[in-house]
């Protein structure tokens, strides 16, 4: 009876200590798991952001425009039924009056002319909207290109 007893006491002890073990064990990979985890979303979002400035275009305003009261916010290029990238969403802000014909000229990476789109731009003092320039359908609007607004 006594070693009957004995050796459920050291079955119960063993089964504790193992799962002691588990319980550690599991803590310490979580705790390796969020380590990595944390690491890997600093590389992934240094990552976007070089790639975001690697993909983006200069937008340039003529200081005619600038002497005027424009001034350009953020901007969208997107596709069209060609599959190009032809068309330039821009939000413009207005420190005076305007309304006038904008003309938009898309250059390459070479600095060679590839488009132009005219918008008419209208606003009051204070405001701000989005306006759209679409390019000719063969226009691809590419990675670091230049757009100077005239």
């Amino acid at each position: 009876m006594k070693l009957h007893q004995i050796t459920i006491l050291i079955i119960i002890l063993l089964l504790f200590s193992c799962n002691r073990i588990a319980n550690k064990t599991k803590e310490g990979i979580n705790k390796g798991g969020e380590v990595v985890g944390e690491s890997a979303t600093e590389f992934f979002e240094g990552v976007s952001v070089g790639v975001d400035k690697t993909l983006e275009c200069k937008i340039v305003l003529s200081d005619d425009l600038q002497i005027k009261g424009l001034k350009t916010g953020v901007y969208d290029i997107q596709s069209l039924t060609s599959g190009n990238n032809n068309k330039l969403t821009l939000y413009i802000i207005f420190d005076e009056n305007f309304n006038k014909d904008v003309i938009a000229k898309a250059f390459n990476k070479s600095g060679l002319e590839i488009g132009r789109s005219t918008t008419t731009i209208s606003g009051k003092k204070g405001d701000a909207n989005y306006f759209d320039f679409l390019f000719d359908e063969r226009t691809d609007i590419g990675f670091r290109n230049k757009i100077t607004l005239e």
